[in-house]
């Protein structure tokens, strides 16, 4: 039913195959848009680091690093106290 095709990828420009057994599995899992990135470059997204922001603890005081930008309507928690209050739920 599926056959391997090859894509172009969209950050170095290299060819890589979707194989039919990649394309099964997409489907078994309802995605419907075909890979973008080669694996190699998949890999490097996946591992590069996200740039983290430093913000107070609404809890504890102490300095909290989050992935994203601490706005002042919303409480940010560190890991310590995060974890805490999640635990209590």
């Amino acid at each position: 039913m599926y056959q391997d095709e090859t894509l172009i990828c969209k950050d170095c420009g290299a060819e890589f195959v979707f194989t039919a057994g990649e394309q099964e599995f997409y489907a078994e899992k309802g995605f419907q848009n075909k890979p973008s990135r080669c694996k190699d470059c998949r890999t490097a997204r996946k591992g590069a680091k996200r740039e983290l922001h430093t913000a107070v603890c609404a809890k504890c005081g102490g300095e909290a690093k989050v992935p994203f930008i601490p706005r002042d309507d919303k409480p940010v928690y560190c890991s310590a106290c995060f974890e805490e209050i999640k635990a209590a739920e």
